[in-house]
């Protein structure tokens, strides 16, 4: 299990590596449009009934996300002023979040509804976890399992919320012009590079949960 988790985390840091590697070599790639990513996040958002949602440039690389409290699209500087495919590819994956904000796609909803729980969970389930292997307490352990067991079913519920949102970009990029039928295979290979990190990091969480359990069963044994 302990092999099986560490291939998980090799696969993770590639995953990391690749997005930054795909996300640089497609931000040399002109959009034929010309569109920046603030443009293309504000086209579509209008063109969404979303006009009240701003957009607004944020420090860092690969900071961008979609802020549900506030309702706003925040871009990276690299994604709001550049006009490549990977600005608008990162810009409209993001709208693709607040489309689904407005229409409450359903596992978005659910997220945003556990995150709180998730939030205590995922900072209490290391120190129960902790604490009951170094008192062999299994107790301790199975309540610890329970709350990081919350935690990796964030992260799974993630996945189709993150391929979605990509899926929403996609077909709004093509159908508006923003791109065209060539550029297309160029957003794929950008948005499939940022999707493989989430699969990781929940391959990861899932992996060392089985782990746990086999801990506890075996305690218990």
């Amino acid at each position: 299990m302990d092999f099986l988790i560490l291939i998980a985390f090799a696969i993770s840091i590639w995953a990391q590596f690749r997005v930054r590697g795909t996300f640089n070599r497609w931000s040399d790639v002109s959009a034929s449009s010309g569109l920046t990513g603030y443009q293309a996040a504000r086209r579509m958002l209008d063109n969404n009934g979303l006009h009240d949602v701003p957009v607004e440039p944020v420090p860092g690389t690969l900071s961008d996300h979609y802020d549900p409290i506030h309702r706003t699209v925040r871009l990276s500087e690299s994604v709001y002023y550049e006009s490549s495919i990977s600005a608008i590819s990162v810009a409209c994956h993001e709208v693709g979040h607040a489309i689904q904000h407005k229409v409450d796609y359903p596992m978005l909803t659910l997220r945003h509804r556990i995150f709180p729980i998730v939030n205590f969970a995922s900072g209490v389930a290391p120190f129960l976890l902790i604490a009951g292997f170094l008192f062999h307490a299994t107790g301790l352990i199975g309540v610890g399992i329970i709350f990081f067991s919350v935690a990796v079913a964030f992260q799974l519920i993630t996945l189709p919320v993150e391929f979605n949102a990509s899926n929403r970009a996609r077909e709004v990029m093509v159908s508006e012009g923003f791109i065209t039928n060539e550029e297309e295979r160029g957003v794929a290979k950008v948005l499939n590079a940022a999707a493989l990190t989430y699969v990781a990091a929940a391959l990861i969480s899932l992996l060392e949960l089985v782990k746990y359990i086999m801990i506890f069963t075996n305690n218990r044994d």
